[in-house]
């Protein structure tokens, strides 16, 4: 079982996660916390042991074991622009590496847009949605999948599944984990705030695919080129023969 007071004495933020709701099981924490009217607060975090309808991106399953790892959600309600939510969503991704190379020592890649990777294995996810009311956003709320304690995975990936478990070869602390990535999360959105460039660069620092060959598929549409850079905004700079183009979503593969 998670141990709130353990997580809540290594909990060192100002908002993040000081509204703190647990619970064993529900159908999604993204799906809850984007849609309900009971929790209004900025900084709020929703944990649960299991997710009936758990998901990634373009809807795919998440499937995460009751009670070993960490699915949790985030909802974030003030000064939210829309064409800026990659740049909180690449924080978020960046907020997960930047724990596991603390606690765990671990060399961590990022994969764009979601993906945490940990010897070219998926160790993390995040999925970012939001709702809005006119051309504002209303709220955004990040969802994250981190495998902790999971020491098998079965079913068919795109990228192979890794644990914090597997890669450390030791059970760790749930709690001591998800204090510190909502710790550097709180960090990085103040970033994101005032200087979200250098959230920009500690995420290119960290990431394998820049400068190389690439494929982008989403849905039937496959596009090739060479993956120059990302933009102030955090979306993907694509050089084709026909020129540079803006990717704002889609699955990437290196090209061999």
């Amino acid at each position: 079982m998670f141990n709130i007071e353990e997580f809540d004495i290594k909990l060192d933020t100002e908002f993040i996660g000081r509204n703190f709701v647990y619970c064993e099981e529900i159908n999604s924490t993204n799906a809850f916390l984007t849609k309900t009217k009971d929790y209004q607060q900025h900084g709020t975090v929703l944990l649960a042991e299991f997710q009936t309808e758990g998901k990634g991106r373009k809807n795919r399953e998440w499937v995460s074991n009751r009670e070993q790892n960490l699915t949790f959600s985030i909802l974030l309600k003030n000064e939210i622009k829309a064409d800026n939510i990659s740049i909180i969503n690449l924080g978020a991704a960046l907020s997960v590496a930047q724990s596991l190379e603390n606690l765990y020592q671990f060399k961590v890649d990022l994969k764009w847009p979601n993906d945490v990777l940990v010897d070219d294995k998926k160790i993390a996810g995040i999925l970012a949605e939001s709702s809005s009311k006119g051309s504002s956003i209303e709220r955004l709320v990040i969802g994250f999948g981190i495998n902790v304690n999971q020491a098998n995975f079965t079913g068919k990936f795109n990228i192979i599944p890794t644990s914090v478990r597997r890669e450390f070869h030791n059970t760790v602390s749930r709690e001591k984990l998800l204090s510190e990535v909502l710790n550097n999360f709180e960090e990085i959105f103040n970033q994101y705030t005032q200087n979200p460039e250098i959230i920009l660069r500690d995420w290119k620092s960290r990431s394998k695919l820049i400068g190389e060959k690439i494929k982008i598929t989403e849905g039937e549409v496959m596009k090739f080129g060479l993956f120059e850079d990302i933009d102030e905004k955090g979306f993907m700079i694509l050089k084709t023969e026909k020129g540079k183009e803006k990717i704002h979503f889609g699955d990437v593969s290196l090209i061999q």
